[in-house]
């Protein structure tokens, strides 16, 4: 198994850094490709991929791995082996290197940044509406790359107390995390568009 996914580079030269970004759950690349035009980083390439199970309640919708009580967490072992394969691959398809690679995520995929982010040499980590997985990362894991966080106030899917304990989480390993919180449920919405544009070109600059 590999994962299918989305490429989109706006113009002929090498890109200034690649932007990965990982769909929530019942989601897909497509709907991520949507928001695309909203964010005005023209010199950077985006790869959107397709979590590799399929959602339970929808044809086109995805998963990274089941959230339902009766199967929790179920697939999210062998998603995250896949997407550190992904990951490690793109530098030879793209020719840009894990150090100027920011891997960002919405809902679950905001909770398989957080995890597989963390143990990789990324630029960066932005999540959107996310959570932390449990043991996603552990009091002695150094080199977490800077994070940014951003959630919904009025979030009813993934409460706004998941982005808290992310935060003081990752604070308490000495992470460089930036909070964001907005006047919103579970959505992306261009705040949230403007900080993640205003992190990445920090980050790579």
């Amino acid at each position: 198994m590999s994962l299918q996914a989305i490429t989109v580079k706006r113009d002929s030269q090498p890109p200034a850094g690649l932007i990965v970004t990982l769909h929530g759950w019942g989601a897909n690349a497509e709907d991520v490709a949507s928001l695309l035009p909203l964010l005005n980083l023209p010199d950077y390439q985006f790869v959107l991929p397709n979590a590799p199970y399929p959602y339970p309640y929808s044809p086109v919708g995805r998963a990274w791995y089941d959230l339902r009580v009766e199967n929790m967490y179920q697939g999210l072992a062998e998603s995250r082996q896949l997407l550190i394969d992904f990951l490690q691959s793109l530098e030879s398809t793209t020719g840009v290197p894990l150090s100027r690679t920011i891997l960002s995520g919405f809902s679950q995929g905001g909770a398989m940044t957080l995890d597989v982010g963390s143990k990789l040499p990324l630029a960066g980590l932005a999540i959107m509406s996310g959570y932390l997985h449990p043991d996603a990362v552990t009091a002695d894991q150094k080199g977490i790359p800077p994070i940014l966080i951003s959630h919904g106030r009025y979030d009813e899917v993934v409460p706004l107390q998941a982005a808290l304990k992310a935060r003081e989480t990752l604070k308490s390993l000495k992470v460089a995390v930036e909070y964001h919180e907005f006047d919103m449920g579970h959505e992306i919405n261009l705040q949230t568009l403007e900080v993640l544009q205003n992190f990445v070109v920090n980050i790579i600059a």
